[in-house]
């Protein structure tokens, strides 16, 4: 009897997995795509500004928000979809959506990355990092267009 709860139990759990992952589109997140971002509504007004922005051709979602190693990568997603996860199942999300430490110092870096040429001659920087210095603090807008709200840091 005990077996067959067990089997039970793991075939429900399983079940509802295998439903969950499938009705949340889960292997488009392996994917760059920008438009994997908004299988989550509360994304779509920054997926519609991001549309709009300086950044639209320049860059993707990934590409900004994202660390670029194959590892830091996968692992950065897996933490963002857990912690998405939650807060979306739970309802347990600031609004509007903030970014956290942790992703604005991944954002910050991508930033350097891609303008590291015209930031080199800046007295802020220092081997590739800025002395607390915050691109978004000046260049808000950049990534998701001038809607208020959007960018700002968890307290």
């Amino acid at each position: 009897m005990a077996r067959v709860l067990t089997a039970v139990l793991i075939g429900v759990f399983l079940g509802v997995g295998i439903y969950t992952f499938q009705y949340a589109e889960g292997f488009s997140y392996a994917s760059s795509d920008p438009r994997v971002c908004v299988n989550c509504h509360i994304m779509r007004p920054q997926f519609d500004s991001w549309q709009k922005s300086s950044h639209h051709k320049a860059a993707t979602c990934v590409e900004c928000h994202l660390p670029h190693d194959l590892i830091g990568k996968y692992v950065a997603k897996a933490d963002n979809g857990r912690r998405h996860s939650a807060a979306f199942t739970f309802q347990d999300f600031h609004e509007p959506i903030t970014i956290t430490q942790k992703d604005s110092r991944i954002l910050m870096d991508n930033c350097v990355r891609c303008h590291e040429g015209v930031l080199q001659g800046l007295v802020m920087m220092q081997g590739n990092k800025a002395n607390g210095a915050n691109c978004t603090h000046c260049h808000a807008g950049v990534g998701h267009g001038e809607r208020a709200g959007l960018g700002r840091m968890e307290p």
